[in-house]
């Protein structure tokens, strides 16, 4: 397709080869599909083609491995619904499974497996609260956190920005500053606590990537994907310049 732009990056290594998946903005509907690319050395990339195609926007592209295999969970809050793909073919083919949750304009879910449970990051689409929810399957039932929202009146920090990872039994969750503006820079947090009943955070960097002055990302950064590759770490983001 003629692409405005690319973004929201989620990286996989599979198959001796790194893969990135991410929103491709149609120049001609303004709507945008998932497309991917390929890479051997994570420094020459190939696109290859889009793979998943609704009537509706998808973007935020989050997959994830879950026992052999391959799932997706892209933003598509304009059907007002929390969609899970699964791969029949990785990493080309792709099959809806079935709604996480419905009846709202979810933005950005960010999905994560700890102590058994699962857990699930959605923001609002204004920026400003964000909500958590959980359950003993992956396909449900979905229960809303009683804490909720987690944030509230804050797009500094509501918003999720990238992959929620675990290191060393420690969990950090990324969140885009949409203040002055979407997406300049990217905060961590550590989830210093988290339980059906209680749920705790702390900022530890600030911020992890940021605008600059000039170049690519001279007026935001709003997605990081973060991954331990031996005894070094690997991060996809975008940026943008206007």
């Amino acid at each position: 397709m003629d692409a405005r732009f690319v973004a929201d990056p989620f990286l996989v290594l599979a198959q001796n080869k790194y893969i990135i998946f991410f929103e491709v903005m149609n120049r001609e509907t303004s709507r945008a599909d998932i497309g991917y690319a390929e890479s051997t050395d994570g420094k020459s990339w190939k696109y290859k083609k889009i793979i998943i195609h609704e009537s509706f926007h998808l973007s935020y592209p989050y997959v994830f491995e879950w026992n052999n295999d391959y799932y997706m969970i892209p933003e598509s809050h304009q059907d007002l619904s929390v969609r899970l793909y699964k791969a029949v073919s990785f990493p080309d083919k792709w099959v809806y499974i079935g709604n996480l949750l419905s009846g709202y304009h979810f933005v950005d879910p960010s999905i994560f497996q700890y102590n058994n449970k699962w857990w699930l990051f959605v923001a609002t689409p204004e920026s400003d609260t964000l909500n958590l929810y959980y359950a003993s399957n992956l396909l449900g039932e979905w229960k809303p956190h009683q804490m909720n929202p987690i944030v509230k009146f804050n797009n500094q920090i509501a918003r999720p920005g990238g992959r929620v990872i675990v290191y060393n039994g420690r969990l950090y969750r990324f969140a885009q500053d949409d203040h002055p503006s979407y997406g300049t820079r990217v905060f961590a947090f550590e989830i210093t606590e988290l339980s059906e009943k209680s749920y705790k955070e702390k900022l530890i960097e600030t911020p992890v990537v940021n605008m600059t002055s000039k170049g690519w990302n001279s007026a935001g950064m709003h997605n990081v994907d973060l991954h331990k590759t031996g005894s070094k770490w690997m991060a996809v983001v975008d940026g943008r310049n206007r």
